[in-house]
């Protein structure tokens, strides 16, 4: 199937928002950001997803919608959507968490609302994002790593990590929105392999250039109280307690629907960090 001619995109600011417009616009493909701000898109259309006449008429003329708001925000699109428009929707990994958050629960309830309601389209769940200008978990992390003589980390980081780079979740909302869907669909998208949290800390310090401090197991209960403290002391960036919990339990998926589906294989992590590191300037 060939690409739309015409993408409307809800979240057009956000990183994975910005990265879709960017991509589609070099292309040629027309974009119709839905923004709740229109500071950086001049011709945006101005409606906030609580907003449901606002955001009807955002999406009037709408064939294809690409939502990279929260997935807890799916019932108000597709309410808002015109009936026969292509839905392509983020939702996260989050949704299998052993702990459940407002995040993850949004998440969970975001997509029962798309699969219950018979609209053509799919709901992308990508793991980790990491690759894209800002973001807070590889460049964070390697920020950290240049200030930390040891890095603590619950059962020494043998919990296994599945990160995807911020190129592939746009390549893939891009094969999502070239695919003709026949009802709601869900599918995870990861990167091509797990690897333990530990070996992916050594592979952010090998890729941006630094030293790599040696890794000490910490139980978890200490580090999260360590964590809360860290948010107090300068040039050190935060660490919530609730992002140390999340290391003891993996997120390991398997690729092949994805790749089934979408038709492409993910970048290996090291060309994925070795190119966040060359255009992190």
């Amino acid at each position: 199937m060939a690409e739309p001619v015409q993408v409307h995109v809800i979240g057009a600011t956000g990183r994975s928002g910005r990265a879709l417009c960017r991509s589609l616009q070099t292309d040629g493909i027309a974009v119709v950001a839905v923004v709740r701000n229109g500071a950086d898109f001049p011709d945006a259309r101005i409606a906030d997803l609580t907003d449901a006449p606002r955001l009807h008429d955002a999406l009037r003329d709408a064939t294809h919608i690409v939502s990279t708001a929260h997935a807890r925000h799916a019932r108000a699109v597709i309410g808002a959507a015109p009936p026969s428009a292509r839905l392509i929707l983020l939702g996260s990994t989050r949704k299998f968490t052993r702990w459940p958050d407002a995040h993850g629960n949004g998440v969970i309830e975001g997509e029962a609302a798309f699969l219950g309601s018979g609209r053509n389209g799919v709901m992308l769940h990508p793991t980790m994002i990491y690759g894209s200008q800002g973001e807070d978990n590889v460049q964070r992390l390697a920020a950290l790593l240049h200030r930390l003589p040891v890095v603590p980390l619950p059962g020494g980081g043998r919990a296994l990590v599945q990160p995807i780079h911020q190129d592939d979740v746009t390549h893939a909302i891009r094969a999502a929105l070239a695919r003709s869907w026949q009802g709601p669909h869900s599918l995870v998208i990861a990167g091509p392999t797990s690897l333990p949290y530990a070996d992916f800390v050594r592979a952010i310090a090998a890729a941006s250039g630094q030293r790599m401090p040696p890794i000490v197991p910490v139980p978890a209960g200490p580090l999260m109280a360590l964590a809360t403290l860290l948010r107090y002391i300068p040039f050190i960036p935060p660490v919530r307690p609730e992002e140390i919990r999340r290391l003891m339990e993996d997120k390991s998926f398997d690729v092949q629907p994805m790749m089934d589906t979408l038709e492409f294989i993910p970048m290996p992590l090291d060309e994925g960090l070795a190119r966040t590191f060359t255009n992190r300037s």
